[in-house]
């Protein structure tokens, strides 16, 4: 097709010299000829699409590189096929417990479907946009910030929470023609005015697990001392002496500071 517009030019100047009577008129139908099907002329780069328009219909897309000849006077809309990310503002929600949340998010995406991407909504980027946000807000308000339940999930189990913000993301978008390849939580915070107090509740909570396993320990090493102490034969104690020896043990297993041991140089009952 591009040696067609050339062979118009050579046809029109070949007919001007040999008929000088009509040649205004064969220049000019040579020109608007020549115009009709340059205008059929197009590049495309790599990554890169053109919806082509005629009259209003929609035609077809063109996505492969190089010089392309599509039908003349037609529209030719550019349409962007790289990869892309968005990234949310910081958006200030509330969690599943009502606890006021700081979280912001990522999102990778790009264009499959140009025809949807161009007719099916207004702008697909803007598009974007607002579905990502309004699915970050989704997910903050589904799930706790954090949680000491088995089987209920918080945010901040980021594989779990990244996989059903893309799952949600990728239902949004398909109208727009977008799909997207990845979405991760990129910031995660409880919002200012509770964040100390949600501090002091953590280290309250994580000081409460490890005296839990101290006692626990500590009840398994003298419930062991005891049955040793009875198996071997080394000392018999009546309930009393034994009640006295759990809980000196209890206090020397399960007491944060060094205690001071009381030596007895009497009988054992002295």
């Amino acid at each position: 097709m591009l040696l067609v517009p050339i062979a118009v030019i050579v046809a029109t100047v070949v007919g001007a010299i040999s008929d000088q009577s009509v040649a205004g008129g064969i220049i000019a139908a040579g020109i608007v000829v020549f115009v009709i099907l340059w205008s059929g002329f197009l590049v495309v780069t790599p990554n890169q699409a053109r919806v082509v328009l005629f009259f209003g219909r929609y035609i077809g897309t063109i996505n492969s590189a190089g010089l392309h000849w599509t039908v003349p006077l037609s529209n030719k809309r550019r349409l962007s096929l790289r990869v892309r990310n968005f990234e949310s503002a910081r958006l200030k929600v509330s969690d599943a417990d009502g606890n006021p949340v700081e979280i912001a998010a990522v999102v990778v995406w790009r264009v499959v479907d140009t025809a949807k991407a161009v007719f099916s909504v207004d702008d697909h980027m803007a598009y974007v946009a607002v579905q990502s946000e309004t699915a970050v807000r989704h997910l903050a308000t589904s799930h706790p910030y954090d949680t000491t339940e088995d089987g209920r999930t918080s945010l901040r189990d980021s594989a779990r929470v990244n996989d059903e913000l893309t799952a949600e993301l990728r239902e949004r978008v398909a109208l727009a023609g977008v799909e997207v390849l990845e979405s991760r939580i990129t910031h995660l915070a409880y919002a200012p005015e509770i964040a100390q107090a949600m501090l002091a509740r953590q280290q309250a909570s994580a000081i409460v697990a490890a005296r839990y396993k101290i006692v626990e320990g500590a009840v398994g090493m003298v419930d062991s001392a005891l049955h040793r102490l009875r198996d071997e034969g080394l000392v018999e104690l009546d309930e009393e002496r034994k009640a006295q020896m759990v809980a000196n043990l209890m206090v020397v297993l399960c007491g944060d500071r060094a205690v001071q041991p009381i030596v007895n140089v009497g009988t054992l009952y002295g």
